[in-house]
């Protein structure tokens, strides 16, 4: 079976989980996408903040149920 990630909000949250969510996702450190989503979000007229919002609307929160299946998932492989 192949290993399917989801793109969700994260726990690690300092609003919504929307970055480290997206950290998550692709294998980045968390707190430097938060660095890089301010300073855009400052060169680009605060659009940036819109962004965030309709991607805390889109993305589903992570299910506390998501880990458990990850780990039964790594014991029968």
């Amino acid at each position: 079976m192949e290993n399917e990630k989801k793109l969700t909000r994260s726990s690690n949250r300092m609003i919504a989980g929307v970055c480290a969510g997206i950290a998550e996702y692709f294998g980045w450190d968390p707190t430097l996408l938060r660095i890089v989503y301010i300073l855009a979000t400052f060169f680009t007229a605060f659009a940036g903040v819109i962004i965030y919002i309709i991607l805390w609307i889109v993305m589903p929160g992570k299910r506390p149920s998501d880990r458990y299946e990850d780990r039964m998932n790594q014991r029968l492989h």
